[in-house]
């Protein structure tokens, strides 16, 4: 049996083995400063979830930083092909956290694209491999950076629904986070956890493929919230805003009696 698969009662006796500490961590919060990545998507279309990112920080006693003059991470034009000017990004991104505070986001697409790309991006340029370096070590996304960093759990979070979990595809494989956010769920007060059938499958946005190719990334995202709706759930959660946007576009067009949500959003409820 996966660890997706086990109940949040089994997910806790596991994590709890692994670090006892954890389970009393939100009544003693440490002291920590970071840095935050606001990706684009939240920016621009999810404010009150950067917001909500904030906010769950705040309550895990961490003090925020924000630089104004922070812009993108430079995914999209190294997506779509246009690596120099996704290098031009790149180093400017480098250069906003050139400090030594952590710097965590709640993204694992954006975070998991400078863990694995960026080193492409400035193989001819030693100067901005050497920064990167720097940056990559004290990068996180936020449910990585709860979970094994402060090895907090608990957050005193309180949302009363039956929530199912999507992975996107870039949080699980180039991130590498699966078990952080169920056992994030899993400590909310009055959350139902269920995993739906495929959880791992696509839901069909992947940047500008739902773009260039409308009809498929629709009947994706079609397949993903059906099983869902198969599974109960009231909510789609995830960490990534993207597919938020692509799922619940799919969910309004349609009328569906299901919600798609991110995770920090659960997380910043009932504090």
């Amino acid at each position: 049996m996966s660890f997706a698969q086990k109940s949040c009662d089994e997910k806790s006796v596991l994590l709890q083995r692994a670090n006892r500490q954890s389970m009393f961590a939100v009544f003693t919060p440490p002291t920590m400063e970071v840095d935050i990545f606001i990706p684009c998507f939240i920016d621009q279309l999810y404010p009150q979830t950067g917001f909500s990112f904030v906010k769950v920080l705040e309550r895990a006693g961490v003090t925020v930083h924000y630089n104004e003059k922070q812009t993108c991470c430079g995914q999209p034009a190294f997506n779509s092909g246009y690596w120099d000017e996704a290098r031009k990004v790149a180093e400017k991104f480098v250069g906003d956290y050139a400090g030594t505070r952590p710097i965590v986001s709640p993204s694992g697409s954006c975070t998991g694209y400078v863990r694995n790309y960026y080193p492409q991006l400035f193989k001819d340029h030693p100067e901005l491999l050497a920064q990167y370096e720097k940056v990559n070590s004290n990068l996180f996304e936020m449910t990585d950076f709860l979970v094994n960093k402060l090895k907090i759990t608990d957050l005193g979070s309180e949302f009363k629904a039956k929530v199912t979990y999507h992975d996107s595809c870039s949080a699980l494989r180039e991130y590498k986070i699966k078990q952080e956010p169920r056992i994030l769920l899993c400590k909310v007060k009055g959350l139902e956890l269920v995993e739906m059938d495929e959880v791992e499958t696509c839901c069909g946005f992947g940047g500008t493929f739902s773009v260039k190719h409308p009809d498929i990334s629709q009947a994706m995202a079609e397949q993903k919230v059906e099983n869902a709706l198969k599974s109960g759930a009231e909510y789609i959660a995830t960490t990534e805003s993207s597919c938020l946007m692509n799922i619940a576009g799919f969910i309004k067009k349609n009328n569906l009696p299901i919600k798609a949500i991110h995770i920090a959003d659960i997380l910043a409820s009932g504090l």
